[in-house]
């Protein structure tokens, strides 16, 4: 059980400063997973007050209550405590030559090396991936570009529901974020593995995570297909999901919390396509100029 917040012990100079900064990392990894403060709290057997505190950055966890959540969240330990990793020379220097880049040539260092060091490049317009929050039209535009395509739609999380066989709710509920994550991995690569061409629609989570989303980028025409955050909640309720209108105010600010934490990763995309006041016919017809557009 988590230790109670009780008075604060005399803390060494800039203790304050690293525990908010650990709050901001903690609450920026869980948006970016999607998970609430009380799914986090039921996987990592940590208290969601004790969370709450941490977030704050008034909490100052031991080290096995970090790694119980980030396990719970599928990320590792030094990805939270972040400045107190021990790395060698050279990886420091890179780093720091790193942070003097602009996004746009760290792009560059990113791709140079993946072809320099990574898996070989494969002719990616066999594969075309679909990433975003639910809502964007990943389902529906998805099905209609395979038909085009004449090529299979598959649906990851429906993969994993049959390699597994339970529902992606029972799967959570039973392994958890990080088991799930792993499971949609493996299913990505039966997937690519077993298709020679294919329409994939990536769940909402998996592009965050920096295996997959390494794999996609290398292996697949990657398009962000996204949406205002108020047209992402109106067609996630008109798919009979009514769960944000109970709650809607909160519901709308953690859906735009978790697109900020996820855009970082999206952005990332081959191809971007803004699905916002468009039909699907719209969408579909700009979905296909676009993909023809970049492998003409």
């Amino acid at each position: 059980m988590p230790r109670k917040i009780g008075k604060r012990r005399t803390a060494a100079p800039g203790a304050a400063t690293y525990l908010q900064g650990l709050g901001e990392r903690l609450r920026a990894s869980r948006a970016q997973h999607g998970m609430t403060r009380q799914s986090l709290a039921k996987h990592s057997g940590v208290s969601q007050r004790f969370l709450a505190h941490l977030e704050a950055g008034v909490g100052n966890p031991s080290i096995i209550l970090l790694r119980q959540i980030a396990h719970a969240m599928g990320v590792s330990v030094p990805s939270l405590i972040e400045d107190s990793i021990a790395r060698p020379l050279e990886q420091k220097l890179i780093v720091q030559t790193l942070n003097r880049l602009s996004p746009q040539e760290l792009g560059e260092v990113r791709r140079f090396i993946a072809s320099r060091f990574g898996r070989a490049r494969v002719d990616t317009r066999g594969y075309v991936a679909l990433i975003g929050l639910r809502g964007a039209g990943k389902s529906t535009l998805g099905a209609a570009l395979a038909r085009h395509l004449r090529v299979p739609f598959v649906v990851l999380d429906r993969e994993v529901e049959k390699e597994y066989g339970g529902s992606v709710a029972q799967i959570l509920d039973l392994r958890g974020h990080s088991g799930y994550l792993q499971y949609e991995r493996d299913c990505l690569k039966k997937v690519l593995a077993s298709h020679n061409r294919a329409v994939i629609e990536i769940g909402g989570g998996l592009a965050t995570d920096a295996e997959a989303l390494d794999l996609l980028l290398e292996t697949t025409m990657t398009v962000w297909l996204k949406a205002t955050p108020q047209e992402h909640m109106q067609r996630v309720i008109k798919q009979g999901d009514l769960r944000p209108i109970a709650q809607s105010k909160v519901a709308m600010k953690d859906l735009r919390s978790i697109l900020k934490a996820r855009e970082l990763f999206y952005r990332k995309a081959d191809l971007q396509l803004n699905t916002s006041k468009k039909t699907p016919e719209q969408s579909l017809k700009a979905l296909i100029r676009l993909i023809e557009t970049a492998t003409a």
